[in-house]
């Protein structure tokens, strides 16, 4: 199987010319594919009518799905630092495409349990995988700026849904004219469910194959032009000198520490998004029932949650940069338990206030998401951080299932849907504001990893500048840091980033409008 090496590690080290920044949109390329996973309600509802069950039912393939990409990720963690991202990335975009396929063929023989196979298994392999894949790589390409990497891979997995919504309302409309998703009460049939699953499993193998084709790691020794370890940014002050294993990271305090810091944050932000088109309505329930929130206005809401949402992985992962990990975090927890304290007090008095503390809160939810990689780069240095962050992602997995328990259970006791006023959501909100603040002491309490949990060895490699190119030398290595790129990589960098561009321009300018619904709808 000669053919396969090309998937080796050792075959996707770029060459010293290469240029890093055609590692983003390969990156971008599998998170925007799989970020497909939180726009599975588009299509819920029919299957809820095909399948001739309920909701819960329904609810339980995505659930499926993300337990399998937290166990994925833990378990597939240290093979994925292994086999390197080229190989990872092809397995993830295999089982994600698979599992539609084999989902699409649950829906047409009506055979729930395929589907829960397919799309929650098999699918919920190909996201873990496909999540973890390339975050370590970024971090070696961007060592000055780990949270600007990861931040621009991981709001891809947010823009994923922002594309894959109104795609999917799209397609389904294709494949079954009599549906309008404007259009209250319209359900897809089955049939259109098929069509959809078929088109977005080839459709994302495609996206996710030029990811796998572009992706590369440095070759060692590699670093930036003009970066210097020594005098790297504020974060880096936390960094272990010597690389930390991920069977050793699991012993440290730190691990547990920023652990919970993952799941209070994350089961925090899940409290809204689990209920935002109910919720504004609710705050601005009267007495008689009636709310002064139109259904056209929720959506608009909806759509102004994602946009922060996405917004928030990049601009505040960035930010971490230039302020630090561990301090962004205090700001994100901190300033979260004083804005859900607001949203529960006064949130009420204005849909204006409510929105703008709502949207707030949700980007530290997905800023969390995409800061917590550069974090464990700062306290375990590059050597496995791919592993351990895929040990960190089951928080995700718990937030994921003790998020909405906390919500329902509360809201349940106090009344049916559709009833419920402001008054229902203190209890629930006062939770979250203690969730953050077990979160904000978990993160002060966080320092750096004691030597003995250091890997003697597997140190860090050394940063080091290239080789000088002996006189006239073929094939010698350029400088470190160039941005010059081999044959036809010009016209790769602009074909992938144009690409990523069209698409997140395409669900912006959607979801913009969308959320415009709030103030006019």
């Amino acid at each position: 199987m000669s053919a396969l090496r090309v998937l080796d590690r050792e075959r996707s080290v770029a060459a010293w010319s290469y240029n890093r920044w055609l590692v983003p949109p390969a990156a971008l390329a599998v998170h925007l594919s799989i970020g497909q996973a939180y726009a599975t309600s588009v299509y819920k509802n029919s299957l809820v009518e095909h399948f001739d069950t309920g909701q819960t039912q329904i609810g339980v393939i995505f659930s499926i799905a993300i337990v399998m990409l937290g166990l994925s990720a833990a378990v597939g963690g240290t093979w994925v630092e292994r086999a390197g991202p080229r190989k990872a990335m092809l397995v993830s975009a295999l089982f994600w495409s698979g599992g539609f396929l084999v989902g699409a063929l649950g829906i047409a023989l009506g055979w729930l349990w395929l589907l829960y196979l397919g799309y929650g298994v098999l699918g919920g392999i190909g996201l873990g995988i496909g999540y973890i894949s390339p975050v370590s790589t970024l971090m070696k390409w961007f060592p000055d700026r780990p949270g600007l990497a990861t931040g621009m891979a991981i709001m891809g997995f947010g823009g994923g849904a922002l594309v894959a919504t109104p795609v999917s309302n799209q397609l389904m409309a294709f494949y079954d004219p009599a549906y309008d998703a404007s259009a209250a009460g319209s359900v897809a049939s089955g049939g259109a469910v098929v069509g959809l699953f078929v088109t977005l499993g080839l459709a994302y193998l495609v996206l996710m194959m030029m990811g796998v084709w572009l992706i590369r790691v440095p070759p060692e020794g590699w670093r930036p032009a003009g970066y210097d370890p020594a005098t790297a940014h504020a974060g880096a002050r936390m960094m272990a000198t010597r690389g930390v294993s991920a069977a050793n990271a699991v012993r440290t305090p730190q691990f547990w520490l920023l652990w919970v810091v993952l799941f209070t944050n994350v089961t925090a932000g899940i409290g809204i998004l689990e209920h935002a088109s109910p919720l504004i309505q609710d705050f601005f329930r009267d007495g008689g029932g009636a709310s002064a929130v139109t259904a056209a206005a929720a959506g608009g809401f909806v759509g102004m949650l994602s946009l922060f949402n996405m917004a928030g992985r990049f601009v505040w992962s960035s930010t971490s940069d230039l302020v630090g990990r561990k301090p962004i975090y205090m700001f994100y927890l901190g300033a979260g338990a004083v804005l859900y304290l607001l949203m529960a007090t006064v949130g009420g008095t204005s849909t204006v206030v409510f929105a703008a503390t709502a949207g707030i809160i949700i980007s530290f939810y997905g800023g969390g998401f995409a800061t917590v990689p550069a974090y464990l780069r700062d306290l375990f240095g590059t050597y496995q951080v791919g592993a351990i962050h895929g040990r960190l992602l089951t928080a995700w997995s718990a937030a994921g299932i003790a998020g909405p328990l906390i919500i329902n259970a509360f809201l349940d006791a106090q009344g049916e849907p559709g009833t419920l006023t402001q008054s229902a959501y203190q209890a629930p909100l006062f939770t979250m504001v203690g969730l953050l603040v077990v979160g904000f002491a978990a993160n002060l309490l966080i320092r750096p990893v004691a030597e003995r949990f250091q890997e003697p060895s597997a140190p860090e490699p050394a940063a080091r500048p290239a080789p000088a190119a002996p006189e006239g030398a073929a094939g010698a290595p350029a400088a470190a840091g160039s941005t010059s790129v081999p044959r036809g990589g010009g016209v790769w960098l602009v074909v992938s980033w144009a690409v990523v561009a069209v698409l997140l321009g395409y669900a912006d300018s959607l979801n913009t409008a969308r959320a415009a619904q709030l103030f006019t709808g």
